[in-house]
């Protein structure tokens, strides 16, 4: 009954492939032509399934294994399970989504965090400090957030694009959600430039990380203004 289904799927998903889509895609490494926004409406439509979740992944079809990322039960996978995904999982949007809709939801995500981290494959690491700035920002206990900083001024200016990018992330992460770092993780950006001339559309912040850090913090003091000055407080 599976296989059935999987090959509905599938050729719904080709029915989906749009070349102009596919055009914009590819200039960011994806090399699918199906909307996201029509991706998530078939996911919707089918909802929890694990076993097609499985065997769309088997495809190495980036269009079906984005929609088994939305499909899958991320509990279901064990740690092996994870580490060969993400090792298999080379186009971007592949590799973000698995980090963020699957690993970050597992029991396995510290152990992986801490695998990846100093993966030699570039790819991988980025991983690693993806699940580590979700730490930097929600659970730092135990972070040795000094340390990431060295790690960070010695090695993001040379560090391959989708490493340099998560390490960036990561710099202004510290910067914006610990103030006893953030006069430090400014110099870093500073000094390295990393990211400095990234075009950012209007209305959009800048990912070079002194002027991400200083936007953000002062959204989280606008923020705690209007929050003051509520009518009752």
């Amino acid at each position: 009954m599976t296989e059935t289904v999987l090959a509905e799927v599938l050729a719904e998903l080709a029915e989906l492939d749009d070349p102009k889509a596919r055009a914009v895609n590819e200039r960011h490494g994806d090399d699918h032509g199906v909307n996201l926004g029509k991706l998530r409406a078939v996911a919707k439509r089918l909802k929890t399934q694990q076993d097609l979740a499985v065997q769309l992944w088997q495809t190495d079809d980036t269009a079906a294994r984005l929609l088994a990322l939305l499909v899958c039960r991320p509990r279901a996978y064990d740690r092996g399970d994870l580490d060969l995904m993400l090792r298999q999982a080379r186009a971007p949007k592949v590799h973000d989504w698995l980090v963020n809709y699957v690993v970050k939801k597992s029991p396995h995500a510290e152990e992986l965090r801490r695998a990846w981290f100093a993966d030699p494959d570039p790819v991988v690491a980025s991983a690693g400090w993806a699940l580590t700035t979700e730490r930097v920002a929600k659970k730092a206990a135990g972070l040795d957030l000094v340390g990431l900083l060295d790690v960070i001024e010695a090695g993001m200016a040379t560090a391959p694009d989708r490493l340099q990018w998560a390490m960036n992330h990561c710099l202004a992460q510290i910067g914006i959600e610990h103030p006893e770092h953030r006069t430090r993780a400014i110099a870093i950006g500073e000094r390295l430039g990393v990211l400095r001339d990234y075009p950012t559309q209007p209305g959009c912040t800048s990912p070079f990380a002194p002027i991400w850090i200083t936007e953000m913090v002062a959204r989280q003091g606008a923020a705690v203004g209007r929050a003051n000055a509520s009518p009752g407080r």
